[in-house]
């Protein structure tokens, strides 16, 4: 019985697709869930990426189980609102990602050598990927980069496409260049440019530095996380610093925190 499924400690996949069910069921499920929508729901879908992404990052691995259950939820869910809408199941779904992976790994199931480099591998990857484009008409090099990802990614992508088909800078240096060039402009001509003007600018100098990155073997969005975490973990050292002394951030003075920060800085050098 599906009420015995639902309550089963050791029910797996289909205990979560049965719930699910239940959930967006429009007589007896849960009013929020039987009102959401594909664009509802997908900001929750990316921010549990993220959250798995920083559980791997942090190396949480008790926390990497619940935040892949979490991810694992937003595709079921996603999957349910579709076969409620009768567009396709779940079933669907993992046929379609099976057919996938079959297709762009004939030297795994199919009879191509398995005796390759992984930049050949990588290269056949993207020549099947290219063919996947063409059979849906998306003959374009940037055709399929999503246009939902975040800036920076999609900014990586893009570039990534179309340094295939030779547009690209050939030497690091040459971006280096670009990227002194796109901040100088930005520098000198803040005072004189609207706010518009200088968001576009600004725009061009992310836009460089993701593409350093990407010349420098560096994932942009791996790379900022880390700041960020970095950023956090200081400035929290600082808190906790002045709240020796019973105060806050905003009873101190620029000078003081500086000093604190790079005391923060010294001990993860030493730690």
């Amino acid at each position: 019985m599906a009420e015995d499924l639902i309550h089963d400690p050791k029910g797996g996949m289909p205990r979560l697709r049965e719930i699910m069910r239940r959930l967006r069921d429009p007589e007896t499920g849960c009013p929020w869930d039987v009102e959401q929508t594909f664009a509802s729901i997908a900001p929750y879908t990316i921010e549990e990426a993220y959250e798995v992404a920083d559980a791997i990052e942090r190396q949480a691995w008790d926390e990497l189980k619940g935040e892949l259950g979490d991810l694992l939820f937003q595709s079921v869910f996603h999957a349910q609102m579709a076969e409620d809408a009768g567009l396709f199941t779940f079933e669907d779904v993992a046929n379609t990602m099976s057919d996938k992976m079959v297709a762009r790994h004939p030297h795994v199931f199919g009879d191509e050598s398995r005796d390759k480099s992984a930049d050949q591998q990588s290269a056949d990857w993207e020549a099947i990927k290219a063919a996947e484009r063409a059979a849906k008409s998306r003959t374009g090099a940037l055709d399929d980069v999503a246009v939902g990802l975040p800036a920076l990614l999609r900014a990586s992508k893009l570039q990534k496409r179309a340094a295939r088909v030779g547009f690209d800078w050939p030497e690091t240096s040459q971006v280096l260049d670009k990227l002194l060039e796109e901040a100088r402009e930005l520098t000198e001509a803040r005072d004189k440019l609207s706010q518009n003007e200088i968001e576009d600018e600004m725009g061009d100098l992310l836009f460089v530095m993701a593409n350093l990155a990407r010349h420098l073997g560096v994932d942009p969005e791996a790379a900022l996380r880390r700041t960020n975490a970095k950023f956090t973990r200081r400035f929290t050292q600082i808190e906790a610093a002045l709240a020796k002394t019973g105060r806050r951030p905003e009873d101190s003075t620029l000078e003081e925190m500086d000093a604190l920060w790079e005391a923060a800085k010294a001990t993860e050098r030493t730690g």
